[in-house]
This record gives structure tokens, sequence and C-alpha cells, in this order.
């Protein structure tokens, strides 16, 4: 599913909202998740999962085209846990 399909979902299931308000809440939403994770900051949406920000440290690593030796710089990886509720709805026989 893309952002659109998410918009046009809600607003099917939201009949009193305009598309256009759909649109300014999955924006807003996905703005402030966005916003915290470069922040820093762990979000959790209870029920669904968790987002946060992992550090890789910098690392040798090789050219895959020319075979040379180069450094791979530290950065930041996004990292999402599912919570235990959506690990139940998408693995129902792992319970």
């Amino acid at each position: 599913m893309i952002r659109s399909d998410l918009v046009l979902r809600l607003a099917a299931q939201n009949l009193h909202l305009y598309e256009k308000d759909c649109q300014a809440v999955v924006d807003a939403i996905l703005g402030r998740i966005s916003d915290a994770l470069v922040a820093g900051d762990r979000v959790e949406i209870r029920g669904f999962g968790s987002f946060s920000v992992k550090e890789r440290q910098a690392r040798p690593g090789r050219n895959p085209k020319t075979g040379a030796k180069v450094s791979v710089p530290a950065k930041g990886a996004l990292v999402f846990k599912p919570g235990k509720e959506m690990r139940e709805r998408v693995n129902p026989e792992a319970r």
C-alpha cells in the first residue's frame, strides 16, 4: 500500500471527511513521526510497533566494481520493531 492508497481507504471509511482532509491527516501523522526520528526520539504506536534510529558504526568496505577498499561512514539506520498484537495478526499460527 502506498500513501495515496491509505488516503483513499481512510476517505472511504470516513464518508464525513473530504479526501483532502484525509490527506492532511496522513501527512501530519507521517510528518510528526519523521520529525521525532530525526530528533533521535523513539516512536511507539501501541498495538502496531515502534520506530527508532540505530547508529551504524563506520566500517571498511569494498567497491564492488573495482575491488578497491573504501571506508563506509557511520550512519543512522531506521529500525521498525512490530508490537505483539501486530506479530500475532501477521503470524496467527505462531501463538
